[in-house]
């Protein structure tokens, strides 16, 4: 089976005519009915009754018809998903976790912009899981993470941690983590952090698994929240987020993970990912 021989059917099953079928198709009659007869071959069932005026579904080709369609249609969206875009000399294909965007993200897409016109860039926000899984098929070459990846089709370097800040609207906030304290899930590493540092039980009525989410969430209704100083920089700079001074920082470490091979061939990519870990 292929999809000559798929496309074909489907001409000849819109058509109800071989022979129109293959005025359309720009091949002979004949070439038709050898596509035809060769997919119902392979199939092992008869797709079409063939008479003198025209051609209609057997059963077993009524049933067909709607598998053909979508492997036509499957095929189409996967060649043009991967086919490198016209006028680009190559693709790179990025997983970035959600709060990675802001600051690194955006300076490895300014910087590959700026410098290497002729790369396409596709990327592709998610949570660890999905950066993991998309690694593993290869939907990404590379990602920005905060978990390095094993095996040996991969690589994985540090880029820079994150330092993680308690902040609030009030700027006389105090360390205490009270009832409007919202508790920003940054992850394993920053749970383990938290609970040494308050050893006590913290109860938020609000969890939120995202930085800019909890970010928007103090600028509107107040309280206090851990997130990244990078993250917040602006909102500190401009007095509408205070950072609570007393109360213990943590830390959160980024990395890159690359497919080895891949990368190899780059050579604007290293200073595209120097570019994005600055500060």
């Amino acid at each position: 089976m292929n999809l000559e021989e798929l496309r074909t059917f489907l001409e000849v099953v819109e058509t109800g005519s071989l022979v129109t079928a293959a005025r359309r198709l720009n091949v002979t009659p004949s070439t038709v009915t050898a596509r035809v007869n060769g997919l119902e071959e392979e199939i092992g069932q008869k797709l079409l009754h063939r008479n003198k005026s025209g051609t209609e579904l057997t059963s077993p080709g009524f049933k067909f018809k709607r598998y053909a369609e979508v492997m036509v249609q499957l095929w189409g969206q996967a060649r043009s998903e991967i086919s490198l875009p016209k006028g680009f000399e190559g693709i790179c294909n990025v997983g970035l976790d959600f709060d990675l965007w802001n600051g690194l993200g955006r300076r490895f897409l300014d910087h590959v912009r700026e410098t290497n016109p002729g790369v396409a860039l596709a990327f592709w926000p998610g949570e660890q899981r999905m950066i993991d899984r998309w690694l593993a098929i290869g939907l990404v070459d590379i990602a920005f993470c905060y978990a390095p990846q094993g095996g040996e089709r991969f690589a994985s370097r540090a880029l820079c941690d994150d330092e993680l800040i308690l902040v609030s609207p009030e700027k006389d906030r105090s360390a205490v983590l009270d009832g409007s304290y919202v508790y920003v899930d940054h992850g394993d590493e920053f749970r383990r952090q938290h609970a040494a540092a308050f050893p006590g039980d913290v109860t938020s009525a609000l969890v939120i698994a995202s930085s800019d989410w909890a970010l928007d969430h103090l600028l509107r209704n107040g309280g206090s929240g851990y997130l990244p100083r990078r993250h917040v920089a602006a909102a500190l700079a401009d007095g509408r987020l205070h950072e609570v001074t007393d109360a213990p920082s943590f830390t959160r470490r980024i990395y890159v993970v690359e497919n080895a091979l891949t990368v190899r061939a780059w050579d604007w990519y290293a200073a595209a990912v120097s570019a994005a870990a600055s500060r």
